[in-house]
């Protein structure tokens, strides 16, 4: 990397849970896609989209991004990083513009087609008459909001007079498109871009390897549900070797010191909190992802103890999926609010860029951006209060709340402390 002048930048949302060889080529692709001199990420903090706490925390998984060509790793704010995967690239999408550096975004599909993906992210910017008034009666069906989009998009092509409406094959295309989850998030990256009337462009990867949701491990291109899955096999102490044709090797010898986290660890964390929230009155569905037949559901079966996993089994419904429940419990347990939610938005969804890593050599990076950024950047969080508005350190405290209760799960169950969010240092290689 060139030690100064003006860098050209390309960004990453991403979680890295854990991270692979798959992540490794994207940040490679990146560079190479975009001829950018760095690459930013903006990564989850410990608990990610899907539901569910990071398999390692976010230092950890901060090392294995610098380790693999990421220069710098910002933490998304803990409330969007748990949260739906429009607000989950909201928020990514607003952060990097406000470094004010960025000049591109690099994404990952399964399409590998920006074009498709750009035709369904106008139209869900957009919301004309017709899709919206198709996805509302779908969900007055009963239908999940992805059940009710796919038609509702189809609708919309079919009676618009756009090119798609009578070509059967692009069509099928986009169809596909509204399938796949990778697809999905790139949608919601490029609605997030045109929303925010952003000049990044938006590039995009085909995924290579094993799908999002496949957990065999069968090539060097294993997805990240795979690596869990076998993570979640070993026992404790276990050699990673399994791993080795999965993860770069640095990160592979990183791993060898690090013990992992999963859901199920957090299952009696989760049941007394429901139990408290419901001892002391508290609404359940004042909570983001939880609406009030939710609440009646978790009411009723409040004092079915069990796993997590067993939890959301219980209670998810055609209506309310694995994924919304999970979500909806996690929130539950963090504590985050649908004000909070709204508060967070009404702030940009990005009021500070708090830093977890760079590399030695990316210092002038850092110059570049604390000389153009238009948000706080935190590198030490015993500052943060002294220069962030009230609402955004309220915000910045909530992530510190997350990671808290993260650590004390770890230390729980490994009975080894970890240092706290004020006592932490940032990750430098």
């Amino acid at each position: 990397m060139k030690k100064s002048g003006n860098f050209s930048v390309v960004g990453i949302i991403a979680e890295y849970n854990p991270f692979h060889n798959g992540h490794a080529y994207h940040i490679a692709k990146a560079k190479e896609l975009s001829g950018a001199d760095a690459c930013v990420v903006v990564m989850s903090g410990d608990f990610v989209q899907r539901g569910a706490p990071a398999v390692y925390d976010k230092y950890i998984r901060t090392a294995m991004a610098l380790k693999s060509g990421a220069d710098l790793v910002l933490e998304m704010p803990a409330r969007f990083a748990a949260s739906s995967a429009e607000d989950f690239a909201a928020c990514g999408v607003a952060l990097l513009r406000h470094l004010e550096v960025v000049s591109h975004l690099c994404f990952g599909s399964e399409c590998g087609d920006m074009h498709l993906l750009s035709q369904v992210s106008d139209i869900l910017a957009r919301e004309p008459a017709v899709y919206t008034e198709t996805l509302k009666e779908g969900l007055r069906q009963g239908l999940t909001f992805p059940e009710a989009r796919e038609p509702a998009v189809m609708e919309y092509l079919k009676t618009s007079g756009n090119e798609a409406g009578s070509n059967e094959p692009l069509i099928e295309s986009l169809r596909q498109v509204l399938g796949s989850p990778n697809n999905i998030l790139g949608i919601e990256y490029c609605k997030a871009l045109n929303r925010q009337n952003c000049n990044i462009t938006p590039l995009t990867i085909q995924r290579a390897g094993s799908g999002y949701h496949d957990t065999e491990m069968t090539d060097c291109f294993a997805s990240a549900t795979g690596i869990r899955k076998t993570l979640q096999e070993m026992q404790d102490g276990q050699p990673l070797q399994a791993l080795k044709n999965q993860v770069p090797e640095d990160v592979l010898t990183a791993l060898t010191d690090c013990r992992p986290l999963f859901a199920e660890d957090f299952s009696a964390l989760l049941n007394a909190t429901l139990l408290n929230l419901v001892h002391s009155g508290a609404r359940l569905s004042d909570y983001a992802d939880v609406s009030e037949e939710l609440e009646a559901r978790l009411r009723s079966m409040l004092l079915e103890f069990g796993s997590w996993e067993e939890r959301i089994q219980r209670l998810k419904t055609r209506q309310y999926t694995y994924t919304r429940v999970s979500r909806a419990l996690l929130h539950l347990m963090l504590g985050i609010k649908k004000t909070d939610m709204e508060a967070g938005r009404a702030l940009d969804y990005a009021p500070y860029a708090r830093v977890l890593g760079f590399k030695k050599d990316s210092t002038g990076l850092l110059t570049q951006i604390k000389a153009r950024s238009d948000i706080p950047l935190i590198t030490k969080t015993a500052d943060a209060e002294n220069i962030l508005t009230p609402a955004a350190y309220t915000m910045l405290q909530q992530d510190f709340h997350c990671s808290h209760l993260y650590n004390a799960v770890w230390n729980g169950r490994y009975q080894q402390p970890l240092p706290n969010e004020f006592s932490r240092q940032i990750v430098i290689l």
